[in-house]
């Protein structure tokens, strides 16, 4: 059974309770690591700047703290395997509706289970669905 190293249990504790919950459970049963929580002013305007983010500080859930947002691969992480990337996003999603744990998906952002009519894909990330409403 795999379990969170130092570096992604740090970046998970910055988050809601809700996916600091989803997730342990997840690790449990898909080794997948944390890539991040909380960004505070500076991280978020250095993904900005870098392109991968659309959102300036302050419009992004990563910005909210205890994060209402968390970016998480399944390990090892191969950013080309997209076919994983989204078989493990299936998981979390099933696993979080089992949860009753309301999330919305980086590359499913309207929820209707149809990838492609999504221009930003975010395969990593994933929020509390209405988190606009929480802050």
């Amino acid at each position: 059974m795999a379990s969170f190293g130092t570096t992604s249990t740090e970046r998970l504790r910055t988050c809601d309770p809700r996916l600091r919950t989803l997730f342990t459970e997840i690790v449990g049963v898909f080794d997948c690591s944390i890539i991040c929580g909380f960004r505070d002013e500076a991280a978020q305007a250095e993904v900005f700047k870098n392109g991968l983010s659309k959102a300036k500080f302050g419009q992004s859930p990563h910005n909210v703290y205890p994060s209402l947002a968390v970016d998480v691969v399944p390990y090892p992480i191969d950013w080309d395997d997209r076919e994983r990337l989204a078989y493990f996003s299936g998981f979390v999603m099933a696993k979080a509706e089992e949860m009753a744990i309301p999330l919305t998906w980086g590359n499913d952002w309207d929820g209707d289970l149809n990838l492609n009519d999504n221009r930003l894909k975010d395969y990593p990330h994933f929020e509390i669905k209405g988190w606009r409403d929480e802050t």
